[in-house]
């Protein structure tokens, strides 16, 4: 006999980040960012490209509005943070492994990859991570 399963909605419960997570987030991107070594210009193209006087507020507190894309970004760049948190025991060396030539990447850095500006180039980088861990 078939039973029906029931349907999931297709909306999210709550539509959009709070000021507040949105904050949290971009406080956390300017800490990873640092430990990263990044530039401005690399951070900028990393968060979608962002302005420059953008990227500064934040680095000194000031947080704006946060649009769907952008915390996408953000949600991606910790979850690449948190997969390298999981593989490497030494954090200086999964700090390390985003500037590192990588044969799975053409030869290319994981950065290089991410600078590309494409979400899905962010997005390819975090699901390598995760089957490299076994998350799937």
């Amino acid at each position: 006999m078939l039973v029906q399963v029931p349907q999931t909605p297709a909306e999210p419960a709550v539509p959009s980040i709070t000021a507040e997570e949105a904050a949290a987030g971009a406080r956390a991107i300017v800490n990873l960012f640092e430990h990263w070594q990044l530039g401005d210009e690399a951070a900028c193209d990393l968060l979608g490209g962002i302005s420059r006087s953008t990227w500064t507020r934040w680095k000194s507190g000031s947080i704006a509005k946060v649009d769907r894309d952008l915390a996408t970004r953000i949600s991606l760049l910790l979850g690449i943070h948190k997969g390298l948190r999981y593989l490497f025991s030494d954090r200086e060396l999964g700090y390390a492994w985003i500037k590192q030539p990588n044969m799975v990447f053409g030869g290319s850095s994981p950065l290089d990859v991410m600078k590309g500006g494409s979400i899905f180039a962010l997005e390819r980088i975090r699901r390598y991570l995760d089957a490299e861990r076994g998350g799937w």
